[in-house]
């Protein structure tokens, strides 16, 4: 069975975010020190590694501390002035002898990263001088990852969409928009699917991207696997979700080969998006201040509210009220449940959601016009559902049942008699 490795990137993908999910999987750090003395660049660093907490989360954090050169104190770290040539890092990796697998992993995605490069600023890929990702960090995150993969005998490598971070960030030709240049560049040559977290920081480096693009099969959900190990690898900073890369790694189950999953498709195509969860427990609170409550949440932006019957400390019976909402309307909802109900406390979560493509379209019946909610997977419709507020509108008009309304628009959708 082929052993599989997933990376999961809720804040993004670096080269030292690799190496600590790699350590934490259960790869020794001496093995990786050893292994890249061969490249006879070692007087040039440091490699660390400790345990680290990242909002509550135990997590391994590598660092490459250089010893000749500064780098910039970045949240991924931009690389030190030191500058090379494609072809000195290729001599540099070939002289080293290394695993061939190794070998082979590790030029691919110099070679993928110089490609950008060179796209970027309208050069050959033999003019690219590697001012950020061909400094010695970073041939030791990209070299080092491809050592710990090949450790844990990776043979297949899959990678979750990746978030596209935001703000500016400083590197070698001064202040840059996030993504950088070259991770736009490799998140469009390997049409990589990104979406926005909220989070304005650089989340995916240069290096990062080239070794997400270079090695996995392909992004979105992880493959059928039986999970054996999981890594997890720290960023440099706190952000408002825990700043790991977590790495899973098993092997395909052997009932995931049986013909059942041969005929389930996966192809469908959707649309990745961040969301707020805002959750609240309540035990004091009249059900008429509830169903209020949710009509303003509704009318401030929230795309859905609901509430499920708990029991709560001392068995007391209540509510979960529960809101998702785009991270932009976050505040004015937390604002209108502080207000208008009696909780003292609101939990909140950022969460990825996948979604079909939606497209509203008219037709018109014998009562009137309805607006139908069409779902679409690229070019094929799944789903067409008349919108229940005109289907209820037009049955109190004509005082017809809402069945019958509903019936009749999806008839003059089809074209059906």
């Amino acid at each position: 069975m082929a052993k599989i490795a997933y990376f999961q990137c809720p804040t993004g993908i670096s080269g030292d975010m690799c190496l600590g999910a790699l350590v934490h999987a259960g790869v020794p750090l001496d093995y990786l020190k050893e292994k890249l003395e061969l490249l006879g660049i070692g007087a040039e660093y440091e490699l660390k590694s400790e345990p680290v907490r990242r909002q509550g989360q135990l997590a391994t954090k590598v660092s490459v501390n250089l010893t000749q050169h500064n780098s910039d104190d970045h949240e991924h770290h931009h690389h030190s002035s030191t500058t090379r040539h494609l072809s000195q890092i290729e001599a540099i990796i070939l002289q080293a002898k290394l695993p061939q697998q190794v070998e082979i992993r590790s030029l691919a995605i110099f070679r993928k990263l110089a490609e950008a490069e060179a796209d970027v600023h309208g050069m050959t890929v033999e003019e690219v001088h590697f001012h950020e990702v061909g400094a010695t960090d970073a041939i030791v995150d990209i070299v080092g990852t491809c050592l710990g993969l090949d450790w844990l005998n990776i043979e297949q490598f899959y990678c979750s969409t990746l978030p596209t971070g935001g703000g500016t960030v400083w590197a070698a030709h001064g202040q840059l928009p996030v993504p950088a240049p070259a991770v736009l560049k490799l998140f469009e040559i390997g049409k990589v699917p990104v979406y926005s977290n909220g989070i304005e920081r650089e989340l995916v480096t240069p290096t990062g991207a080239a070794i997400a693009v270079t090695l996995a099969q392909s992004f979105g959900e992880p493959p059928a696997l039986s999970i054996q190990t999981i890594g997890l690898g720290a960023g440099s900073q706190d952000l408002p979700i825990p700043n790991i890369l977590r790495l899973w790694v098993g092997e395909q189950h052997p009932s995931l080969d049986s013909d059942i999953f041969s005929t389930v498709n996966t192809e469908i195509q959707t649309i990745t998006e961040t969301i707020s969860v805002l959750q609240t427990q309540i035990d004091d609170l009249s059900p008429q201040v509830i169903a209020y409550t949710f009509e303003l949440l509704f009318q401030a932006g929230a795309i859905d509210v609901f509430s499920q019957p708990i029991t709560m400390k001392k068995s007391r019976l209540g509510v979960l009220l529960t809101v998702i909402c785009h991270p932009e309307h976050r505040q004015v909802c937390e604002a209108i449940l502080f207000r208008e109900t009696t909780t003292l406390g609101i939990r909140h979560t950022l969460q990825n959601r996948s979604i079909l493509k939606r497209d509203i379209q008219t037709v018109e019946t014998q009562y009137g016009a309805v607006r139908v909610k069409v779902g679409f997977s690229g070019k094929k419709i799944t789903n067409v559902q008349p919108e229940y507020e005109d289907c209820a509108k037009l049955a109190k008009q004509h005082k017809v049942s809402w069945l019958e309304v509903h019936r009749l628009a999806l008839q003059s959708w089809y074209g059906l008699p």
